[in-house]
């Protein structure tokens, strides 16, 4: 999710280059993502990063909803019981591309829901930012992802729209 600096504009999703350095970084290659995938890769990071702001308060828009709800379910996943008794989600077999990653991911965020970790990967409220961030503090409540740029300066302009009124 954090593929595109809002601040900047650099965009790693932007071009085919760009894919092939995020997918050897993060060792994706088994998924055969390639430039075709590219626009469909970017409507899931926004839908994605619209549900991380979600999780602080901020209401998802329509649109980010429905790509989301979309790709996810289209997302084949089988659940596999190992010899111990445990579970695992897995994609099913034989996706690639685009399908592979987006079940690899649906089986992540079922796994991270059931645990509570889900809630807490959020998006930066700053418009100039919308960084990911995970939410380590007590309350699960932050609303920034680092209180010295982005809280700092959300506070700052509060302060002077008071002082302006």
């Amino acid at each position: 999710m954090n593929t595109l600096d809002i601040e900047t504009g650099a965009d790693d999703l932007a071009r085919p280059e760009g894919l092939a350095a995020f997918v050897r970084t993060h060792r994706l290659s088994a998924f055969g993502l390639g430039a075709r995938d590219l626009p469909e890769l970017r409507e899931l990071r926004e839908a994605l990063r619209a549900a991380c702001l979600a999780h602080g308060g901020v209401p998802m828009p329509p649109g980010h909803a429905e790509a989301l709800e979309r790709r996810l379910s289209a997302a084949a996943l089988t659940l596999s019981i190992g010899t111990d008794g445990g579970t695992a989600l897995r994609p099913a077999p034989g996706l690639t591309g685009l399908a592979a990653l987006t079940a690899h991911l649906a089986a992540k965020i079922a796994t991270a829901a059931g645990d509570g970790t889900w809630q807490r990967l959020k998006a930066c409220e700053a418009r100039d930012c919308v960084w990911v961030y995970y939410d380590r503090s007590p309350a699960g409540r932050r609303r920034w992802c680092d209180m010295a740029v982005c809280g700092s300066r959300a506070k700052m302009r509060a302060y002077r729209a008071r002082r302006a009124r």
